[in-house]
């Protein structure tokens, strides 16, 4: 009869566990729920023993109201109009998640997140092996997303009517250290050009764009000459630019189209006689070079499993980042990169598929990111 008892128990057991898990798997788990407790009866040598079992609930699947909380992000003027406009988007489908995204540059982001200060980092540029070193002594790992491609632009005030095109050997001339105080003059750089002073702007030196110009144009990531006005804020670029008739300076693609109407794009000749201006065509099919990168965000990996919000706004970021990218100026990645990269966070791969090398000229995400597979 017991033995009866116990067979009949069974059954209802397993169909309390199903009811309470009814509602279906969670794409972000909830709120434990409070345990089940059932009695059951059981035959040991003759003797009927009732022992409780208790079944804990499958928590019901969160809601987009259900995911909250604060994700700090911080770093690259560059990548920062992406994930604002993500930010933007996300907030509309997840009210109670603010992701406020702050801009003090790549390098200063950098600083804020190997301190812990933030969650997520936006870079124009990989990781550098000091920054990293800055972040193990921390004990704060990261996970390295590719968002999008970005060109630098180089640009000149619209009143320039001798210069459409400049080669990249021209532009080391302008550029390089040894330069400072010893090209001054737009008939330096090339037979024809006039009697003008030459006038410098150009992304601050703290900031992912001027590294990796650096890396491009000099050689030497960090390398210049000193004798021009630098920011971070690439608006004040532009209205320097604009005001000056003798200009010359280089920031992102993305501010040159927001502004080209007070502003005159270059072309870049590598040498061989073809004079290339970035757009979405010459940055995607890598055509506009040495002046085409790649941009990322870092995700904090102890943060991940400390905030449930953070996936999923790397979700979304990355599910939507193609359509954003483009919309805000950017050039969007292949749904294969986009896709590999979502592996990555997946599977919380952590350190940077560029080995702390900082600027990386001429790279190749696609191979890169296959490589890890």
């Amino acid at each position: 009869m017991n033995r009866i008892k116990l067979i009949h128990l069974l059954p209802l057991i397993v169909i309390a566990s199903l009811v309470l898990g009814a509602c279906g798997p969670a794409a972000t788990p909830a709120a434990t729920a409070e345990p089940q407790v059932v009695e059951v009866t059981r035959v040991v040598e003759g003797t009927s023993v009732v022992e409780q079992v208790i079944i804990t609930a499958t928590p019901e699947p969160m809601t987009a109201e259900d995911v909250e909380g604060t994700i700090l992000v911080d770093g690259s003027s560059t990548v920062g109009p992406i994930t604002a406009a993500v930010a933007e988007e996300f907030n509309k489908e997840y009210p109670n998640v603010r992701v406020p995204v702050g801009i003090s540059g790549t390098g200063g982001g950098f600083t804020k997140f190997c301190r812990g200060e933030t969650d997520i980092s936006d870079a124009s540029r990989p990781i550098k092996e000091s920054e990293t070193a800055k972040c193990a002594e921390a004990g704060i790992e990261y996970v390295e997303l590719p968002v999008a491609f970005d060109g630098l632009a180089v640009m000149v005030n619209p009143a320039n009517d001798w210069v459409d095109c400049l080669t990249v050997e021209e532009l080391n001339l302008i550029w390089k250290p040894e330069s400072e105080g010893v090209i001054t003059n737009w008939n330096q750089v090339r037979d024809g050009f006039p009697d003008a002073p030459l006038s410098l702007y150009g992304a601050g030196t703290d900031s992912g764009t001027y590294d990796y110009f650096t890396q491009a144009i000099v050689g030497t990531e960090g390398a210049s000459r000193g004798d021009f006005l630098p920011s971070e804020d690439d608006n004040v670029l532009v209205q320097g630019i604009a005001g000056d008739t003798n200009a010359l300076g280089f920031f992102g693609l993305a501010y040159y189209e927001e502004n080209q109407d007070k502003l005159k794009l270059l072309g870049v000749d590598t040498g061989d006689g073809s004079c290339v201006q970035p757009n979405l065509e010459t940055v995607a099919g890598a055509t506009y070079q040495p002046l085409s990168r790649p941009i990322f965000i870092y995700v904090n990996r102890a943060r991940i499993d400390e905030k449930d919000e953070i996936s999923t706004f790397v979700a979304f970021y990355l599910a939507n980042a193609k359509v954003l990218s483009e919309q805000v100026g950017y050039v969007p990645l292949t749904d294969e990169i986009y896709s590999l990269a979502q592996a990555r966070y997946d599977e919380r791969k952590t350190g940077s598929i560029f080995e702390g090398l900082g600027s990386t000229v001429g790279v190749k995400l696609d191979d890169l990111l296959a490589a890890e597979k």
